[in-house]
C-alpha cells in the first residue's frame, strides 16, 4: 500500500475555480492561491445568506489512541461517498497545526483515499491563516510590553499580565520564560508564557465570529491584564483592535480545497479540541450550509471534547443544529482502551475489545443526550477480524444505534457507501431535536461539573486555590453565563489519560482556569494537559524532507 504523500502527490487535482462550479461560486467570487487553493470572497457570504440551508452531519469519535484513529479520514471519505451517490456535499474541516504535523501525527489531511489535497500545503503553511493568528496575538503582546515600558497610563500590574505569546509549534520550554532581561531598555523584568497557536484566544475568536464587525468586537474586549486595583484591561484598552484586525482581514475568509474525488472542501480555523473548543470556524459551516444539500463537519478528538464543546459552545453562540452525528470507532482504538499497548494493536485481541467496548458505549450515550440521531461507524483497519468487526457490529444494534463498516482509507469514496446510506436514512427518517447539556444561568462551578459528571462520569470536581479565586473573578466581573471549554486529555474519559475504558469512582481536578472573554467562554485546566506541546522523543519532523526538486515526503 503507497504512503498518504504518495497517494496525495500522484492524485490529479482540478483546477480550484472547477471545483468551486459544482457549489455554483463563480471565479469572480475566489481570491485565488495558485491553482488548487482559493478563499472565498465577503461578497459571496454576503450573497448567500438567504439561502435555505442544507443538512448537519457532525463526525466525532471515540477515544483515540495516541497515533490517531480516523476521523478526519471517515469525514472525508463520507464526503466523497455522498458525491458518488449523487448529492451535492461539501466537507467543512478544520486547518492541521504544524505543531502535531511535525510531532507525533505528521499531517492532518485524512488518510489512504480519503484525503484533502494539496496535502503538503494544508499541512505546512496553507494560506497563511496561522500565522495571521500567530502575529496578531504576539502584536498584542508587545504592544501590552510596550504600554507598560512608557509609563503605564492604564496601571497595568506586570504581576498580573494573562496574555501569553503564542507559536505554532510544540515547544515545551516556552511554556514558562522571563522576559525583559538586559537594560532599562529592554522592558520591564517579568515571567511570561507561550501556548501553542491553536490555543491563543485569537484562534477561537477567529472561529466564532460572524464577520468583520463582530471579529473586531471580539478582539477588542479580550483580557489581557489586570490593573494594580484589580481592573480588567483589554485589546480596546491597549489600541490594538485595529492593527490586529488588519492582520486577520484574509484569515477570516474561509478556505476552498478539495478531495482526492473532486469533492469541495471548505477548510478554516483550528483549535485544538483539548486545549480549545476543537471545532472549524462558524464562518465556514454556514457558508457550507448555504451552498450544499449536506454538509460533513467534525470535531476534534473523542466526542467527550470536540463534540460537548461542537454542542455547547458552538451551536449555542452561532445557533447551528445538527442533524446527525456519526460516531467513528476502531477496533484498535477499543482494544487500546481495553488495556493493550500501542505497540500491540494489529494482533487479534477479542477479549481486550470486550473490554474497551465500554468506552463505545459510553459516547454513545453522551451523544444521546443532545438528542441528535447517531449512526455509528467503524473505521475499517487491515489487521480487523471479522470476529472483532461482528462484535462492534452487534453491541451497537443491542443499544438501537445504526452501524456501518467504513473502507474508505482503502477504497475512497466507495468504501464509504454503506455510510453514506445510513446517514442519508438518518437524515430522511428520523428527527434531531438538539439540545444544548446545561443552562446558561447555572454558576461557572455547575457547569464545569455537569460537563465531569454527565460526560466523563466522573464522581466529583475539585479546584485548586487559584482555581477557585478565578471562577469567583470571572463572575464578579459579570462573566458567569458563559459556557466552559473544559481542557483535557483526549486519551481518557478522565483527566487522567491512564485510565482507559470507562473509568469510575474517579475525580476531575481543575488546577486552572481563565477567561477568554472575546471567544465568550470560561477554559477550565484540568490534569496535567499543558496549552503549549512538547515534541516526542522521536518527533515526525526528524523523517520530514524535501528534494532537489521540491518533492516532499515524510508526511503522513
Amino acid at each position: 500500500m503507497k504512503t498518504d504523500i504518495q497517494i496525495a502527490q500522484e492524485a490529479t487535482m482540478e483546477h480550484i475555480v472547477k471545483v468551486a462550479e459544482k457549489l455554483n461560486i463563480s471565479e469572480d467570487d475566489l481570491e485565488l492561491y495558485g491553482k488548487y487553493k482559493a478563499k472565498l470572497s465577503d461578497e459571496l457570504m454576503d450573497r448567500m445568506k438567504d439561502n435555505e440551508n442544507g443538512k448537519l452531519v457532525l463526525v466525532t469519535a471515540i477515544n483515540p489512541t495516541p497515533a490517531g484513529e480516523g476521523k478526519t479520514t471517515t469525514s472525508i471519505g463520507l464526503g466523497q461517498a455522498l458525491g458518488k451517490l449523487g448529492k451535492k456535499a461539501v466537507l467543512a474541516l478544520r486547518e492541521p497545526s504544524l505543531g502535531p504535523c511535525f510531532g507525533i501525527k505528521g499531517g492532518a489531511a485524512g488518510g489512504g483515499y480519503a484525503q484533502v489535497v494539496p496535502m503538503e500545503d494544508l499541512n505546512l503553511h496553507f494560506t497563511g491563516d496561522f500565522h495571521a493568528i500567530t502575529s496578531a496575538n504576539n502584536l498584542l503582546a508587545a504592544l501590552l510590553d510596550n504600554h507598560i515600558q512608557q509609563g503605564n497610563h492604564l496601571c497595568i500590574d506586570p504581576r498580573q499580565v494573562v496574555w501569553k505569546r503564542c507559536l505554532d509549534m510544540n515547544d515545551r520550554v516556552l511554556r514558562n520564560i522571563v522576559v525583559g532581561l538586559g537594560s532599562k531598555m529592554d522592558g520591564m523584568v517579568r515571567e511570561d508564557h507561550f501556548v501553542i497557536t491553536v490555543a491563543s484566544e485569537i484562534m477561537a475568536v477567529l472561529c466564532l465570529a460572524d464577520d468583520m464587525e463582530d471579529l473586531k468586537k471580539r478582539l477588542g474586549r479580550m483580557i489581557v491584564a489586570y490593573s494594580f486595583d484589580g481592573k480588567p484591561v483589554t485589546a480596546d484598552d491597549l489600541q490594538a483592535t485595529g492593527s490586529m484586525a488588519a492582520l486577520l482581514k484574509d484569515a477570516l475568509k474561509p478556505n476552498l480545497i478539495q478531495t482526492l474525488e473532486h469533492t469541495p472542501a471548505i477548510v478554516h480555523g483550528g483549535p485544538f479540541a483539548n486545549i480549545a473548543h476543537g471545532c472549524n470556524s462558524v464562518r465556514a459551516t454556514k457558508t457550507a450550509l448555504k451552498l450544499a444539500d449536506i454538509v460533513v463537519t467534525e470535531a476534534g478528538f473523542g466526542a467527550d471534547l470536540g463534540a460537548e464543546k461542537f454542542f455547547d459552545i458552538k451551536c449555542r453562540m452561532s445557533g447551528l443544529k445538527p442533524d446527525a452525528v456519526v460516531l467513528v470507532a476502531t477496533v484498535r482504538a477499543l482494544k487500546y482502551n481495553g488495556g493493550v499497548a500501542k505497540a500491540d494493536l494489529s494482533e487479534p485481541n477479542v477479549e481486550a475489545l470486550k473490554k474497551g467496548i465500554v468506552n463505545l458505549e459510553k459516547h454513545i450515550e453522551n451523544l444521546q443526550k443532545y438528542q441528535v440521531p447517531v449512526v455509528v461507524t467503524l473505521n475499517s483497519f487491515v489487521t480487523d477480524t471479522k470476529e472483532e468487526t461482528d462484535f462492534i457490529e452487534q453491541f451497537c444494534k443491542e443499544r438501537s444505534c445504526e452501524f456501518a463498516l467504513s473502507e474508505v482509507w482503502e477504497k475512497g469514496g466507495q468504501g464509504g457507501i454503506a455510510l453514506a446510506e445510513k446517514v442519508l436514512d438518518t437524515l430522511e427518517n428520523k428527527e434531531s431535536n438538539f439540545k444544548v447539556l446545561y443552562d446558561s444561568k447555572l454558576s461557572l462551578k455547575e457547569k464545569i461539573e455537569t460537563v465531569a459528571k454527565e460526560i466523563y462520569g466522573a464522581d466529583k470536581v475539585t479546584y485548586s486555590n487559584a482555581a477557585n479565586k478565578e471562577l469567583k473573578r470571572i463572575e464578579d466581573l459579570g462573566m458567569g453565563e458563559f459556557p466552559v471549554c473544559m481542557a483535557k486529555t483526549q486519551y481518557s474519559l478522565s483527566d487522567d489519560q491512564n485510565k482507559l475504558g470507562r473509568p469510575e469512582n474517579f475525580t476531575v481536578n481543575v488546577r486552572e482556569v481563565y477567561v477568554s472573554a472575546g471567544a465568550g467562554f470560561v477554559v477550565a485546566v484540568t490534569g496535567a494537559i499543558m496549552t503549549m506541546p512538547g515534541l516526542p522523543k522521536k518527533p515526525a519532523a526528524n523523517n520530514i524532507d524535501v528534494d532537489n526538486q521540491g518533492v516532499i515526503t515524510g508526511l503522513f
